[in-house]
């Protein structure tokens, strides 16, 4: 359950500016944001220029500032899509009355998934906003807005009677939800997530999360 089911201007000019008005428009502001991911990514956020990000979009200086008024902007967009990408990360299909403990399995499959596809990124905005007050706004609105996601999916199991009602369904989320999402940033950014580095695999690293959530949830206590 981790952040998937379970996870800029002061958190950025970027995502509430009114987007295009055409197709037309709406394409080539994705191609800029595609550009900057894909620069970002390779030559890190403080090394990386706008002429570096229209080159590799293939775009003008003018066509640039059309959509974006600076490389703090475009970067807030990137980390826009990256969050939407791991807060939607496409769920696994589970049957339907699937037993409480397989959704918690899927859900952390593919937050876990999502949080390696994103795994640059996400090293990125903890540099970034460890220097930039405004991208440690936007780290924090992405925690909690994970936080809160997976509280409303415990407390939605508490009333199903299926997990531990003695729990604080926010103050566990904040908990599992944290620990989790640390333990993915040294498994996928500080190891860059080779299978098998320091002795855990991705699957070795998914157990333990639904250990974790299972075992704290305390689904043996679920009423039949």
């Amino acid at each position: 359950m981790a952040a998937a089911r379970t996870g800029s201007e002061d958190a950025s000019s970027t995502v509430s500016r009114e987007l295009p008005s055409t197709q037309r428009g709406l394409r080539t502001r994705r191609a800029l944001i595609d550009a900057a991911r894909t620069v970002f990514e390779r030559t890190g956020y403080l090394d990386s220029r706008l002429i570096d990000i229209t080159v590799e979009a293939k775009c003008s200086a003018g066509t640039f500032y059309t959509y974006f008024a600076s490389k703090e902007e475009i970067f807030a967009a990137v980390m826009e899509l990256a969050r939407e990408d791991m807060m939607h990360p496409g769920m696994p299909h589970t049957p339907k009355g699937a037993d409480p403990a397989e959704v918690i399995a899927a859900s952390n499959r593919a937050y876990l998934e999502a949080y390696r596809r994103n795994a640059k990124l996400m090293g990125l905005l903890e540099q970034v906003a460890s220097i930039d007050p405004e991208f440690r706004v936007l780290r924090l609105e992405r925690a909690d807005a994970f936080v809160r996601r997976n509280a409303r999916s415990i407390e939605k199991l508490q009333k199903a009677g299926l997990a531990d009602a003695n729990l604080d369904p926010l103050l566990t989320s904040r908990a599992l939800s944290g620990m989790i999402s640390r333990l993915a940033f040294g498994y996928f950014v500080s190891r860059g997530g080779e299978d098998g580095a320091a002795g855990v695999t991705f699957d070795g690293l998914l157990d333990t999360v639904n250990r974790l959530w299972i075992n704290t949830l305390q689904f043996s206590l679920r009423q039949n």
